[in-house]
């Protein structure tokens, strides 16, 4: 659902060899619980960040703050980051578990659907896509195993709206993994990428950590670089 409240496509599948892969295309934009994410609080889902929502502001935060463990300190609500740096933040990937990470956007990268997704069948609405590869270091810094759960990251487009990573069935080589490994153990950290297919023909211009509608999100921005491997 787009900010002005018309209701998004509803995600498609791509496939190849048999191989399923889920678009995430899903705009998240103050859709009901039924249309977030599996990783994000349905109670709280997210809404498209205004122009100035991911400005810093010095107001104390507009959600109740998490429990972290002692010494964990939370990156300030709003804050802008450049690619390169970290951000610790905590989320409620379900009402009854909290996690708290540590996560270094390392490198945005575009790609094309010719280039990166060759040989897949395509609906026409993904062919007119901009496909992106976020990376990203992922330190789970909290007390709960974080196992499976896809990465708490977004894309925004030029029109501000939330793009939803995309999700695939089988190994994606050009960018992978999108989730967490199935155990994601306090301590451990691990290399990720996600797939945000930005519709029509759109553009990337931040990454955010947004886990419900009231949160001012943390973005980074920065050089958008070529993709490196021509593997998909």
């Amino acid at each position: 659902m787009r900010s002005d409240g018309v209701p998004a496509a509803a995600p498609s599948r791509l496939t190849a060899a048999g191989v399923l892969l889920a678009a995430g295309v899903l705009l998240l934009t103050g859709c009901s619980g039924d249309s977030a994410g599996p990783d994000i609080d349905t109670s709280s889902p997210p809404a498209a960040p205004s122009s100035s929502s991911a400005a810093p502001t010095s107001a104390a935060p507009s959600v109740p703050a998490l429990p972290v463990p002692a010494g964990v300190e939370l990156t300030a609500q709003g804050s802008q980051l450049t690619v390169g740096a970290a951000a610790t933040v905590a989320y409620q990937p379900r009402q009854d578990l909290v996690g708290v990470l540590d996560i270094t956007v390392t490198r945005i990268e575009q790609t094309t659907i010719k280039r990166s997704f060759a040989g897949w069948q395509l609906t026409d609405e993904q062919k007119g896509s901009t496909p992106y590869f976020v990376r990203a270091t992922v330190t789970n810094r909290g007390e709960s195993d974080l196992g499976g759960r896809r990465v708490p990251l977004y894309a925004v487009d030029a029109a501000n709206v939330l793009v939803e990573s995309t999700t695939f069935a089988s190994a994606f080589s050009a960018c992978e993994p999108g989730s967490f490994p199935k155990k994601f153990k306090p301590g451990k950290s691990i290399d990720v990428c996600a797939v945000y297919l930005v519709p029509a023909a759109g553009q990337l211009t931040a990454v955010s950590f947004r886990p419900s509608q009231e949160y001012d999100p943390i973005t980074w921005t920065g050089t958008i670089e070529k993709v490196k491997r021509n593997r998909g």
